[in-house]
């Protein structure tokens, strides 16, 4: 079976508690471990900024669930393509809150989630969103 990784930007519907954004994890990482999903989901501002890897049916499902979530809008997916090993693999979600000791800490990315995550400025600049989603994965 084919792999895939899809990266996307989103809006939440509104500013989210740290137990909302709990509450919606819990929720993805059961069904992202039924549907065989990992990958990870940083939140910044109001917006998310998420990757998500798997076989081909099963990303087609996550995006539809992904798609229909009343909790955020203005989707926009930056890349949907073909990988030969999963570069998350040790979560079903792994998950970030980015604020302002973040952006102290990663100066180099901290203009790109300061004010949420801006689909264009992240999507003119092939791999940055790769980049940032892997190194607070790895911090």
């Amino acid at each position: 079976m084919a792999l895939e990784q899809l990266i996307y930007v989103s809006t939440a519907q509104r500013e989210m508690s740290r137990a909302e954004l709990e509450n919606l994890l819990e929720s993805a990482v059961a069904f992202n471990d039924a549907h065989r999903i990992t990958g990870m989901l940083l939140y910044s501002e109001g917006s998310f900024l998420q990757i998500i890897e798997g076989e081909t049916a099963d990303m087609d499902a996550v995006y539809d669930r992904i798609s229909r979530d009343p909790s955020h809008h203005s989707l926009m997916v930056l890349d949907r393509s073909a990988i030969v090993e999963r570069s998350f693999s040790a979560w079903h979600m792994g998950f970030r809150m980015l604020g302002s000791q973040e952006a102290r800490e990663h100066p180099g990315f901290a203009p790109f989630f300061e004010r949420g995550f801006n689909a264009a400025d992240i999507g003119a600049q092939e791999g940055l969103a790769w980049n940032i989603l892997k190194e607070f994965a790895a911090s």
